[in-house]
């Protein structure tokens, strides 16, 4: 890679403006949104792409589950319509789990940026969806076809002018087509947002193209990965764990193989994929491995390229982390997430300092009825369990890992849904014991004031294999989904009838260390603001009350 254009001061502040650039992108699509799982919660990411489709800057605000996938997804949508037949105003868009995120709730959306007649740059968002038919966002599909509709790579806009048939289709297919189409208008809009601040970029510093400034970007990425990852002791690295899936456990099985200055991953050993909607197609377990080697290295580096060039995840093909059309794929964080923790548990022993104990892990519950006064709404809850410890740091309450979505207001749900939310309340004890202890869970009730009889889409995880903790840590406390009292399957598809109350108890998070080892003081300090009991002081620290 050629870097001499650009001096160390010029490329960093034409770098942080690429980064500024991405990030007025995600602000246009946040406020032009209609749904609370983008406005509120961030599930979404924008990236700015060369004209060689290298990805160069993502915005600041975006979820993990997109590192990576959005050069893939423009290679794949360049073979359908190759870059010298694209014209300005051409907007292309997929939803296809297998070419896109993963599921069919995503939809990714390019632009490309024309400078003097030809591709400079492209332009791509990614938004989870409200709705898009079918079975709704949740677990309970047997095959992808059960849970809604499937884009194929196809053009919304050619040369400026909209696809009415593609946006009749939508509208057509999905429960809340106004809330949907409004925020895939919304990608429209970010993108023509980010086209334009990318010309106006290339004009101030007088660029007629990009190709040497993203080499430059990325082989800065890359060279401070490879050194990080250079600090990691030489060898191949095992671990295995198990998942809860539908009637028998799923098994993880995964060897990381650390040579120089890169990393492989490789699944072998995994369980099959099953017939429900948690298969996870290798999109989705690659950004998964790239984010728990990213995090254990240089989180800090802004995502581009070469921040994620010399690591390689590979899954065998028809594996729950590597699933192959027709298996479901809706709910596939229910087990992606575990890719993390699997892959920081085998790295312990190269890492010891650096890797963090298991997270109780987000809850996303989908709900589907109508307000009191009709108008039908589909709606994802959001809340998290505790966050695993690490050295020398508690794990924080309820908060999520290794996903980073942000909660929704309890006055902006009740006011969008018509339901009522009761009541939140840290769980004492929740949290694993460890020289530094779990963070704790949380339980939520809410209550179905609608007036009409809801629809709960489960996706739950921890049911039954608790947060782990490290290094002689305790585990965290269990999820459990509740219907007027009674437990109900956390992936499962409920009907709530009107008045009906349901109880979300969020996983606490594993502890790190030996708890006898943890100061007396921080003991004190647990019990004092009730995160721990005295009766557990006593029993698992000896502490006295």
């Amino acid at each position: 890679m050629n870097n001499a254009p650009f001096d160390a001061v010029s490329l960093g502040i034409m770098w942080d403006r690429l980064v500024s650039l991405t990030d007025e992108i995600v602000s246009t699509l946040v406020r032009s949104s209609f749904s609370t799982i983008v406005y509120e919660s961030y599930d979404l990411s924008c990236v700015v792409l060369d004209a060689d489709t290298n990805s160069i800057a993502q915005g600041t605000f975006g979820i993990p589950a997109f590192i990576g996938s959005a050069p893939v997804t423009l290679r794949h949508m360049l073979k359908k319509f190759p870059a010298e037949t694209l014209k300005p105003g051409d907007i292309v868009v997929t939803n296809d789990p297998w070419l896109g995120t993963g599921h069919l709730f995503d939809i990714t959306m390019m632009r490309p940026v024309f400078r003097k007649g030809r591709i400079v740059a492209y332009t791509v968002s990614i938004t989870h969806l409200p709705d898009i038919g079918g079975n709704g966002f949740g677990s309970a599909s047997t095959e992808v076809y059960q849970e809604g509709l499937r884009l194929p790579i196809c053009k919304l806009y050619e040369a400026g002018r909209l696809n009415e048939l593609i946006v009749e289709i939508i509208r057509t297919n999905v429960r809340v087509p106004e809330q949907v189409m409004g925020d895939v208008m919304a990608n429209v809009s970010c993108n023509e947002v980010g086209g334009r601040e990318l010309l106006a970029f290339m004009d101030e510093y007088g660029l007629e193209d990009l190709r040497a400034l993203s080499a430059a970007i990325r082989g800065q990425s890359e060279r401070a990965m490879r050194a990080k990852i250079s600090e990691f002791r030489d060898g191949t690295y095992r671990n295995r764990i198990k998942v809860e899936g539908f009637g028998e456990p799923v098994e993880f099985a995964v060897r990381v193989d650390v040579k120089g200055d890169s990393v492989e991953i490789d699944f072998d050993g995994t369980s099959g994929c099953v017939r429900a909607g948690v298969n996870v197609p290798i999109c989705y377990t690659n950004a998964m491995g790239l984010h728990a080697i990213k995090s254990l290295t240089l989180p800090s580096i802004p995502n581009n390229e070469g921040s994620v060039a010399p690591i390689k995840v590979k899954a065998p093909p028809g594996c729950i982390l590597n699933a192959l059309p027709p298996f479901p794929t809706g709910g596939r964080h229910a087990m992606g997430h575990f890719v993390t923790p699997t892959i920081y548990g085998a790295l312990a022993e190269a890492t010891p300092d650096r890797v963090q104990a298991d997270s109780g892990m987000m809850n996303l519950i989908t709900f589907q009825g109508r307000r009191r006064d009709d108008r039908a709404f589909s709606c994802l809850y959001f809340a998290a369990g505790g966050y695993g410890a690490l050295e020398n740091l508690d794990g924080w309450a309820t908060l999520p890992h290794p996903s980073n979505m942000a909660v929704v207001p309890v006055e902006i749900w009740e006011t969008l849904t018509n339901m009522t939310i009761e009541s939140k309340r840290l769980l004492t004890d929740s949290g694993g014991a460890g020289r530094w202890r779990g963070g704790l869970g949380q339980e939520v009730v809410l209550r179905n004031d609608t007036g009409h009889t809801l629809t709960m889409l489960g996706m739950g995880n921890r049911m039954e294999f608790p947060a782990r903790g490290m290094f002689g840590g305790g585990a965290g406390t269990l999820r459990v989904h509740a219907v007027d009292g009674s437990p109900v399957h956390a992936k499962g598809r409920i009907d709530v009838a009107p008045g009906q109350r349901i109880t979300v108890t969020e996983a606490g998070g594993g502890g790190f260390g030996d708890p006898r080892q943890r100061s007396r003081e921080a003991v004190r300090g647990d019990v004092l603001d009730g995160f721990v009991s005295a009766e557990a002081a006593r029993a698992i620290y000896g502490a006295e009350s």
